[in-house]
């Protein structure tokens, strides 16, 4: 049942962008997602950022319909910590990951030691522990996607980033594909399409990586998502949040 796990990544992998270094953050953030395959919906998804005392958090969920939950229950959730320093939206502390899949469970930590240049991968089902050096500013996926969010993005170019997904470390490129026009439940919006190149887990596990339309403003809302899979897409628009 690929069609359905993914993120970021929708959600993770769902983030942001525009044509300019004008946008701002905004905390706290949320925004909502309706999830389908194949025009068929699936599920709701979430992302969120918002300030937590010293810390800033990011937390992503996917879950599946009533219609799915009969024979595939899908009930995802990934939280990222950061120190507020360094660029925006900060730098690594922790991130855990918790997929519940069918009869599959994934449950995984990873903690981030910037002193050092490493990180410590922490499989809870399996009790494996696990060591792992760093590049200079590495992110884990989803801060890495609200780094993205906030460069300087024109067509025909690429950022690239130092990402932690799981137990390997990734030097991504995201290209920035065209600007297009959507219409999506939120509303009808002028965006720019970039497409990371890295393959998602989670609701949007599949072949390649996603595309993703991130209105081409100051806010940079990510407002729709979409990724092939086996059979068909899944594709994430948005519905709603606090944006």
């Amino acid at each position: 049942m690929k069609f359905i796990r993914t993120l970021p990544v929708i959600v993770l992998l769902v983030t942001h962008v525009c044509s300019l270094s004008c946008a701002e953050p905004k905390i706290p953030e949320k925004l909502v997602y309706s999830l389908s395959w194949a025009g068929v919906p699936v599920g709701v998804a979430t992302q969120e950022i918002v300030d937590a005392g010293e810390v800033r958090q990011i937390v992503s969920t996917a879950r599946s319909n009533d219609w799915l939950a009969t024979f595939f229950p899908v009930d995802d959730r990934i939280e990222s910590l950061l120190e507020k320093k360094g660029a925006f939206p900060g730098r690594s502390r922790s991130i855990r990951i918790l997929f519940k899949e069918g009869s599959r469970v994934r449950d995984r930590e990873i903690a981030f030691d910037p002193a050092t240049n490493r990180a410590h991968f922490f499989d809870r089902r399996k009790n494996e522990h696990l060591d792992i050096p760093l590049e200079a500013e590495t992110f884990d996926i989803y801060s890495g996607f609200y780094y993205v969010r906030y460069q300087r993005l024109e067509p025909g170019t690429s950022v690239y980033i130092n990402v932690l997904d799981s137990k390997t470390l990734h030097r991504i490129e995201v290209r920035v594909l065209r600007r297009e026009r959507v219409k999506v439940p939120a509303g009808e919006f002028d965006t720019i399409v970039i497409e990371p190149m890295v393959k998602p887990v989670g609701v949007f596990e599949g072949k390649r990586g996603a595309y993703i339309w991130l209105s081409d403003d100051a806010r940079r809302i990510p407002v729709k998502a979409q990724t092939r899979v086996t059979v068909g897409s899944v594709t994430a628009v948005l519905t709603g949040g606090n944006y």
